[in-house]
């Protein structure tokens, strides 16, 4: 164990405890900080435990290995706790730019300079959470995918502000955890995945809006589309092999026909005026009884390890 990185998370929900258990599956001693209400919101370890049932009914790790991994991960009420623990802090609280801004800061001044401080925002510019510490060189963004233990990927982010060596120390810890780690050279909204996956989410929604297909057909024809291609063969590849004079037409021919808007859908708009919010108010844009969110977050769960298991990415 001595070669470990001692792990800290701040914050006790989905993202937070998630890399704690990915983590803790690796090896790692891991401490999770409870922040606001995390206590009361969920019995933090029990989800834990839940998962690694999970993944030991499925065959991915051993119940001895899970009973070892949870043993790894213990809970703090305060940062002041783990000062002279963590060699390396992931954040993954609210996504609020000046509450993040002030943990950094308090952070910043509690951690030794060694310690490198993670965000795990899916949103916020990580160079602007830095602006409030002193040592903003060890500030780096770590973009996880929920389930943060089961999709490989994470977005190491880098600020104008970031030293390569917090930059190699983040990939290199990511990479020895059996995360597929990827550099984002700016600190650019959406980063480098949501970019791509909201331009998506863009033209499926123009689609529906204009009863080219029904929303679920438009699941479909992703899922058993050119979805089931993407993780074996991704975009820039796809246009490599078709042919980049293929690619050109194509593109000559329909960017003039697909969306190209700058404001959210009005679909989206529509709904929540109406106060249809998705599963969770069993009405979005599409329709949802409690038995279909169980159903489809059960799926998820199972779908994404038989998905790395046959693509030996777990």
């Amino acid at each position: 164990m001595a070669d470990k990185k001692r792990v800290a998370v701040l914050g006790a929900g989905k993202m937070g405890l998630g890399i704690a258990l990915l983590f803790a599956m690796k090896g790692h001693e891991v401490k999770v900080i409870y922040v606001y209400d995390d206590k009361i919101r969920c019995d933090a370890r029990a989800v834990i435990k839940a998962n690694l049932r999970v993944l030991v009914d499925n065959d991915v790790v051993t119940a001895e290995d899970a009973d070892a991994a949870i043993d790894r991960v213990g809970f703090v009420d305060a940062i002041e706790e783990v000062a002279d623990f963590a060699d390396i802090v992931f954040e993954g609280i609210i996504e609020d730019l000046a509450i993040k801004q002030d943990y950094f800061a308090k952070m910043d001044a509690i951690f030794p300079v060694t310690t490198i401080l993670a965000t795990n925002t899916s949103a916020i510019s990580i160079t602007e959470i830095a602006e409030k510490s002193v040592h903003k060189e060890r500030i780096i963004g770590t973009h996880y995918w929920d389930p943060a233990y089961l999709i490989p990927l994470v977005e190491v982010i880098k600020t104008k502000y970031v030293s390569e060596e917090t930059v190699k120390t983040t990939y290199d810890l990511l990479k020895e955890a059996g995360k597929r780690p990827v550099i984002v050279k700016k600190d650019v909204p959406g980063f480098l995945a949501n970019r791509m996956q909201h331009a998506l989410f863009r033209e499926a929604l123009s689609i529906v809006e204009n009863d080219i297909a029904d929303p679920k057909d438009v699941d479909d024809a992703i899922k058993y589309g050119f979805g089931m291609r993407l993780g074996v063969r991704a975009p820039i590849e796809v246009m490599d092999m078709g042919g980049v004079d293929l690619t050109y037409w194509i593109h000559e021919y329909l960017f003039p026909h697909i969306e190209s808007s700058t404001t959210p859908s009005r679909l989206l708009t529509e709904n929540m005026e109406k106060g249809n919010l998705g599963a969770k108010t069993g009405q979005g844009i599409m329709t949802w009884s409690e038995e279909d969110v169980k159903e489809s977050n059960e799926r998820l769960i199972e779908g994404l390890i038989k998905v790395a298991k046959a693509l030996d990415r777990i």
